[in-house]
């Protein structure tokens, strides 16, 4: 488990905290939705669950024992982060080389790097480009590189900072599939997002910070019936939840087929 108590943050310099007094745990066999608007402390409260970033005052445990105290490539192996931005997380000179690096840093056996970093690349659709630069790739590539870098030596916590952005639809189910993977292996996935269709389709809990405070900790469809709470932190409603307004208004039921409804539509328009 991982566990920030009464975890504060300020970065030098600032006015002001970017964490206030968050309490809150992640277990194992969960996937945890980070959500609020900019500015509202996901990406600190990211970069504290592995020691990126040291707690101003509180605490940050992992199984107990304070982070700080634990050494860097122990915490490493039990929590892995994939940055916001690929370019923060990427440096080797070929694909192969940055998805096996992680494997050869833990000592991994030569044929077991390779078996894993194959298995990984085919899992995040980058079969075939194991002699690329990283730097040649599109940014979503990028984005997935990283990803598999981490997924390869599957941490017991796996950290997202927005996991979708720069992906196509294929791309994100291919993300969202493994975090259900992940989750059903008895692993623990936490991802901060804007993307409200991905955390309710894929998470089973949210969490929002707002002015960097914790302030709900639940449901992402108990999330979206509270229409105040999502008003009030500035949480954008998914598409899912417009197209089911829509089919309301118009009274369409039934399976939705966008023929059908685009004829219903038309139909109380011309009514």
């Amino acid at each position: 488990m991982i566990e920030l108590v009464e975890a504060c943050y300020k970065y030098p310099r600032s006015d002001g905290h970017a964490l206030k007094n968050v309490s809150v745990s992640f277990n194992l066999g969960q996937a945890t939705a980070i959500v609020g608007q900019n500015g509202a402390g996901k990406s600190t409260l990211i970069r504290l669950l592995n020691g990126l970033l040291k707690p101003t005052s509180g605490r940050v445990l992992l199984d107990g024992k304070d982070i700080n105290q634990i050494p860097s490539k122990v915490v490493t192996r039990r929590v892995g982060v994939v940055f916001q931005n690929p370019n923060h997380q990427l440096f080797s000179a070929t694909v192969l080389d940055e998805v096996s690096f992680a494997l050869k840093n833990f000592e991994y056996p030569e044929d077991e790097i390779r078996k894993l970093s194959s298995a990984a690349l085919a899992r995040l659709n980058l079969s075939g480009f194991e002699t690329r630069s990283p730097f040649t790739l599109s940014s979503g590539e990028r984005k997935r590189l990283a990803i598999a870098s981490v997924v390869v030596y599957t941490p017991d916590f796996l950290v997202f900072d927005e996991p979708t952005v720069g992906q196509n639809l294929s791309n994100r189910h291919k993300i969202g599939t493994l975090i259900r993977e992940y989750v059903s292996a008895g692993k623990s996935v936490i991802a901060s997002t804007h993307d409200m269709d991905f955390a309710m389709e894929y998470f089973g809990r949210v969490i929002v910070l707002n002015g960097g405070r914790l302030v709900m900790d639940s449901t992402p469809v108990q999330l979206m019936s509270d229409a105040e709470a999502m008003r009030s932190n500035g949480i954008v409603p998914p598409e899912r939840h417009y197209l089911e307004a829509l089919m309301r208004a118009v009274d369409y039921s039934g399976q939705y087929e966008p023929e059908r409804l685009a004829e219903r539509i038309i139909q109380v328009v011309n009514s």
